[in-house]
């Protein structure tokens, strides 16, 4: 089937007359049409059979989960395909499981089912919850991190009853009074402990709601459960990619998302101490099983242990001797260009090779100590206090061989190296971590999903920066001239009419010394006489002194992040808002993101400074060198672009529906001084501009 067909053209017209006529105040949108449209074509292969892929920015307004909805699901359901919608925020997801979805499904007159997929860390594992609150013996102290108070033991108690009546489904999502994190980690199900073949294991919450998933139409997830799908080789978790539509919504966190996910980190001295109890555990199976393939491998796993334990002391040893190079704010050795010194170069092919083997034996063990169980040799308890305490130790020692495979692998000639670095932890005895991560992650998407999947439909409200697509594309392996798609939509509001965006005079710039104290003159100044403000930092400490400075001068109303949660503080400012008493909210960056206050909740918008990224994470340092090194300009060619788009994020705050107005003020002078300031102003919507 290349082209779409006209049954599902004339399906999707009919359902998108259902909706205009079912919504009241529905208004029928070319943009909306539009996009409905190139999704379902691109996804059908109009344009090119083999790249289905298409990108598309959809200012706020448009209504783009409908759009998306409508242009790929009519046509999954006709090609026998499923869609997966994975989003950045839980808010989004909620949206889409709880109003857009049943509505789609309602007007659509469609027959399809579905549902949220979550990690499995988002359910308890009941097996470990039963040995948490277990009899006070041996294996329930063992399993506790650290030693449980009564109440924990109680809280844990009313969980499992609470499950086997019927009253919790075993989420973390639907637990009525929410339990500490670091008590959730020790219940939460993990893939190396979770096993089907064990009875008590078939009806846990989890394989439950999995049983679910094969029957679903459409699914939705986050940006990280499809990672870590993609990672497995894809079709682990959600369906396999070469039958899935992926609709990446909020797409421009996907370049962050790939990366942490390619990263590995891990402790030196922290990894000895469980290597050691993983020899423990070796010499326990060694006992326990009865077969006597289990000599060979457990051997091998105690020589292998001293290996590694040896080889890890001695790059201790090595970090010890270069305490001056930890004497910086961040207690960080960066190596340049990727480069370990050849002392420890020759360690970590070692480690990597040691740590290979060592798997491939442990992992022996495992199959031997899967097989006793099947055969009944080992008792309940025993096995299941085995199956977590060697899946506890299968992810760290997974974890160890990824992280010194990466370290001592050589970097592609043609692409950017691997940015490596070691932190000094400082507590009782000084620790090192180590740490690798891939600075560009196109190539992996390339791989794992451009290349696989049935079709991708990625988009946002902000992906372009500079008016164009490039940033984003170089940064998820992309190109213009690939046969994907682009899409740039701007909103239907009246930017000019309805917004103003002032550069008000100003003596100092953000480089000056006293910025911050005529920020806070500035500010006062700004908020006089108005109902509804949110002002947005670039950091915590400016926000905190602008705090200090304005802080007898502002009567009442004033909020600032992190002093409550989100929800509290945008609660207190509607409630103050709807009683027409003044309101004032300070924020920084992750206000500047996702936060819809519409109509009367916010007409005064302040942005202080120009959201310039100073590079302090060692990987985005890493990608300056590399950009340096091949003669180009980091300020310009990763600085500015991230500005860009994060500058109309910000602007976006104060327009969320049509009629909605105000005024945005800018106290960033480099806008209008600076060379660069002009490519910034051109790329944001057309306000209405007033310039002293």
């Amino acid at each position: 089937m290349r082209m779409l067909s006209a049954d599902v053209k004339t399906q999707i017209r009919t359902i998108y007359k259902g909706i205009a006529a079912a919504l009241p105040d529905f208004r029928s949108r070319r943009e909306q049409n539009y996009i409905v449209a190139e999704i379902s074509k691109t996804l059908a292969g109009e344009y090119d059979k083999h790249r289905r892929i298409i990108v598309i920015e959809a200012g706020t307004g448009i209504g783009k989960s409908l759009a998306y909805i409508l242009g790929s699901i009519p046509l999954a359901l006709a090609s026998k395909k499923k869609v997966c919608i994975a989003t950045a925020t839980v808010a989004l997801q909620e949206q889409l499981l709880h109003k857009d979805l049943p509505f789609f499904l309602a007007q659509s007159e469609l027959d399809f089912t579905f549902g949220l997929v979550k990690g499995r860390q988002r359910y308890a594992c009941l097996s470990k919850l039963e040995m948490l609150i277990g009899a006070d013996n041996g294996t329930q102290m063992a399993m506790w991190q650290t030693k449980p108070d009564n109440s924990q033991v109680k809280q844990l108690q009313a969980l499992l009853k609470d499950y086997h009546e019927g009253k919790w489904n075993g989420e973390r999502d639907t637990l009525t009074s929410q339990l500490p994190d670091h008590l959730w980690q020790q219940i939460a199900c993990d893939k190396h402990s979770c096993h089907r073949q064990l009875a008590s294991h078939r009806n846990c919450p989890f394989h439950k709601a999995r049983e679910d998933l094969d029957s679903w139409d459409v699914l939705i997830a986050n940006h990280s459960l499809l990672f870590a799908d993609l990672e497995l080789g894809g079709g682990v978790i959600l369906p396999d990619p070469e039958e899935l539509y992926y609709i990446i919504d909020e797409a421009h966190h996907l370049p962050m998302v790939a990366r942490d996910f390619s990263s590995a980190q891990s402790t030196l001295r922290g990894a000895i101490d469980w290597l050691d109890k993983i020899d423990k555990t070796s010499s326990k199976l060694q006992n326990q099983i009865k077969s006597n393939h289990i000599i060979a491998p457990a051997q091998a796993m105690q020589d292998h242990v001293t290996d590694l334990t040896g080889l890890l002391n001695q790059i201790a040893h090595y970090c010890d001797s270069q305490t001056k190079r930890f004497d910086n704010p961040e207690n960080r050795i960066r190596f340049e260009h990727g480069k370990l010194p050849e002392a420890l170069m020759i360690q970590a092919e070692n480690l990597a090779t040691v740590s290979t083997t060592a798997l491939k034996q442990f992992n022996k063990m495992l199959v031997l100590l899967n097989e006793a169980i099947k055969d009944g040799d080992i008792p309940k308890h025993q096995s299941e206090q085995l199956l977590t305490e060697t899946g506890f130790m299968l992810q760290r020692l997974e974890n160890l061989q990824k992280l010194w495979k990466m370290m001592a692998k050589e970097d592609h000639s043609k692409g950017a190296p691997m940015a490596r670095w070691i932190e000094l932890v400082t507590g009782k005895q000084a620790d090192y971590l180590f740490n690798v991560s891939p600075i560009e992650v196109g190539f992996m998407l390339e791989k794992l999903l451009w290349e696989k999947a049935a079709g991708v439909v990625l988009c946002s409200a902000t992906l372009r920066a500079l008016n164009n697509f490039n940033h984003f594309t170089r940064q998820v392996g992309l190109s213009i001239d690939d046969g994907s798609r682009y899409l740039a939509l701007d909103s239907p509001f009246d930017f000019e009419q309805n917004a103003t965006l002032f550069l008000p005079k100003m003596n100092t710039e953000p480089t000056d010394d006293n910025y911050t104290e005529e920020l806070a003159e500035q500010i006062l100044a700004l908020i006089e006489g108005e109902q509804a403000t949110l002002v947005l930092f670039a950091s915590y400490w400016q926000m905190d002194k602008v705090a200090d400075l304005v802080e007898g001068k502002i009567k009442t109303g004033l909020q600032l992040q992190g002093t409550a949660s989100r929800q509290e503080i945008l609660t207190n400012h509607k409630k103050r808002c709807d009683a027409n008493e003044p309101s004032i909210i300070f924020g920084t960056g992750s206000f500047s993101e996702g936060l819809d206050l519409p109509g009367e909740y916010l007409t005064n918008l302040i942005i202080t400074k120009l959201p310039f990224a100073v590079p302090t994470s060692p990987v985005e340092q890493a990608h300056a060198e590399y950009i340096k090194m091949k003669g180009g300009n980091p300020f310009m060619q990763l600085t500015i672009p991230d500005a860009s788009r994060k500058l109309i994020q910000s602007c976006g705050r104060l327009l969320r529906k049509e009629q909605d107005y105000g005024r945005i003020t800018i106290l960033d002078r480099r806008l209008v001084s600076k060379r660069y300031g002009k490519s910034l102003l051109d790329a944001l919507p057309p306000f209405r501009r007033v310039i002293e």
